[in-house]
């Protein structure tokens, strides 16, 4: 039964509740009640009851009736002692049965709450409604005044009669978590990558080190104080034997200079010309060296015209795909002109590997008055390999960056900067590549090349077809191609790799990629670079010591491939750059339909591209 207070304006539920609102309001309200409380203290019962009488508080929510009746009770009966029964209440100490009680709607007029007498109460009331919503005290009693249901289940609600108080806490709300995201590949990543590879070529660049200084010493102490055949011997090698060597290595470092400059002004004449160039000058080397008929010369002379046959072979047999290469490359090069200095990495590397080479040539005929000559120098020919590759693969990694970060983010990044994180961070990956990279593709072309064969043995076809796949598979996980996102994306060599590799397949670019012929035109331009070495080198130490040509024709053509291979690292990243970037935004404005336009012409067939055979071969049956 509901009834109403005409005076204040306030609809009651229950009769009990009727009474203890005429008895508050029968009763004088202390004035120590109705003062602002501390910030840090929160409200006692009493007072939320007094704010409710003068219409101060808002809607009241989830107020307990049992509390309220037994709060009235102590009250009465001990009046000197209300603030702390009503405190000895909110701790608990009377318990209470818990129940819910509808929700009071509450509208106090303020023309009823004005009386004769209520001067000092009508006057907190107006303090109360000026303060600020952020004061202490409206947050408190704003926030106690608004509880939440509690979350129970009907059956424990209506459980047994035990008193038992418990304070009514806001159930959180659960808001649902949003799925993990995978973190934003980053183009400024501080990682060092493959830091294992990279400790193994820190403690082989000591160990080198080491040796060469060692060796030197031997090679100076074995002028000094040995015996007059060793002096005389020594003598001998740094005569015919040094000069030429620092001559094949300045004249390999010009090479290397001329060919990527006319390669960077007429891409497509360079093209030609170094296939059928390198196939002239190794023929050339192959029967110089047969004509000067020794036994050592002639062998070196026989491999190369076995490169120069197998050169000229292969020339004939990418015919169809040097148009294609010849626009790619030229795509690819028009980016370089917008860096002036990207050929310093180069210059940088190449200074460096003259001075190396100048103290290594030094440590090889030390080693000639040291133990086991023909094992030691086996080692140094090893080091100095990988050494210069890993120089080679710091330019690949420093322009690689370079126009990467061009192509992906339209930046013109300094090249000194992308050359420092190339030597200290991506230093790791560019050794781990170095070491099998060259080996990988070697001998993959050496499966491929066996699966070109036509024949009827099923045994020897089967082994090659299972070594073609072996290689696919591991040239998935390591290949050139990585240097790209290495460089732009700090990642590892097998992550990159297989990345790079993902790429290609999802954008089904794997067919052009594997017929681009860049790789091989750059690989052949130091082989004819060292053939003109041995061409030079072989002619003039046939005159002035014959026993050394042999020796000598290999060392300069080594050299001379080598520091080549420094310098064409520039067009060979630039065209990686241009296939990795286009396989990760095909519709960046920076690129053409040059790739687009392949692919359609390959799936239409109105490109003839003759693949090398990856997998099993079919055989039609013979009538």
């Amino acid at each position: 039964m509901k009834t109403t207070n005409k005076a204040s304006n306030v609809i009651f539920t229950n009769p009990k509740t009727q009474q203890q609102h005429y008895s508050l309001r029968k009763k004088k309200t202390p004035p120590s009640l109705l003062s602002t409380p501390s910030p840090l203290s929160p409200p006692s019962q009493h007072q939320k009851l007094i704010f409710f009488q003068m219409g101060a508080t808002e809607h009241v929510v989830g107020e307990r009736e049992n509390e309220i009746e037994a709060g009235m009770r102590e009250k009465e009966g001990d009046g000197g002692n209300k603030e702390e029964r009503v405190r000895d209440l909110e701790r608990g100490e009377v318990g209470v049965e818990e129940r819910e009680v509808q929700s009071n709607h509450v509208d106090v007029d303020d023309d009823d709450n004005v009386g004769h007498g209520h001067d000092h109460e009508e006057f907190n009331v107006s303090r109360f409604h000026r303060l600020n919503p952020t004061n202490p005290l409206r947050i408190v009693i704003n926030s106690s005044t608004r509880v939440a249901k509690p979350s129970q289940p009907t059956n424990q609600s209506q459980r047994s009669h035990t008193h038992t108080q418990s304070r009514s806490v806001p159930t959180p709300i659960e808001t649902p978590q949003p799925p993990p995201q995978q973190q934003p590949v980053t183009l400024n990543s501080r990682r060092y990558t493959n830091r294992i590879s990279l400790f193994i070529f820190a403690l082989h660049q000591l160990l080198a080190i080491a040796l060469v200084c060692f060796l030197v010493f031997k090679g100076i102490r074995g002028l000094i104080q040995d015996s007059d055949s060793v002096k005389r011997k020594q003598k001998n090698v740094l005569k015919f034997f040094l000069p030429q060597v620092e001559v094949a290595t300045f004249m390999s470092i010009i090479l290397a200079f001329i060919w990527q400059g006319a390669i960077r002004k007429w891409p497509t004449f360079m093209i030609h010309f170094i296939l059928w160039c390198t196939f002239i000058m190794s023929l050339a080397a192959g029967i110089l060296l047969i004509c000067f008929q020794k036994a050592p010369t002639d062998g070196v002379g026989v491999c190369f015209i076995a490169f120069a046959i197998g050169n000229g072979l292969y020339g004939c047999w990418v015919s169809h795909r040097i148009k294609f290469c010849c626009k790619v490359l030229s795509l690819s090069l028009q980016p370089v002109s917008k860096f002036s200095d990207l050929n310093k990495p180069t210059y940088n590397m190449l200074g460096v590997g003259f001075l190396w080479i100048s103290l290594w040539i030094l440590a090889v005929i030390g080693a000639l008055n040291f133990y086991f000559p023909p094992l030691i120098i086996i080692v140094l020919v090893l080091s100095l390999m990988w050494t210069t590759e890993v120089m080679r693969n710091v330019v690949n990694i420093t322009v690689s960056r370079v126009i990467a970060l061009y192509y992906l983010r339209g930046m013109q990044s300094s090249t000194q900067f992308c050359l420092l994180r190339a030597l200290t961070r991506n230093l790791g990956s560019a050794c781990l590549g170095s070491l099998f990279v060259p080996a990988i593709e070697a001998l993959r072309i050496v499966a491929r090349g066996l699966n070109l064969l036509e024949g009827e043995d099923e045994f020897m076809f089967c082994c090659a077809r299972c070594c073609l796949r072996v290689m696919d598979s591991i040239f998935r996980n390591g290949n050139s191609w990585a240097y790209v996102q290495i460089a732009a994306y700090g990642k590892g060599f097998v992550n990159a790799s297989q990345d790079t590799w993902s790429l290609f397949e999802k954008e089904d670019m794997v067919p052009i990629v594997d017929a681009d012929i860049t790789s091989s035109i750059c690989f052949l331009t130091g082989v004819c670079s060292g053939s003109i070495c041995v061409i030079v080198v072989a002619a003039w130490t046939q005159r002035v010591h014959q026993s050394f040509t042999a020796t000598l024709s290999l060392l300069t053509f080594l050299i001379g491939y080598l520091l080549t291979r420094i310098a064409m690292a520039v067009p060979h990243a630039c065209v990686s750059c241009y296939y990795v970037c286009y396989a990760e935004n095909p519709d960046n404005r920076l690129f053409d339909k040059t790739i687009k336009d392949r692919q359609a012409l390959l799936k239409t067939g109105r490109e003839v591209v003759v693949p090398t055979p990856r997998g099993l071969r079919r055989y039609t049956t013979r009538s």
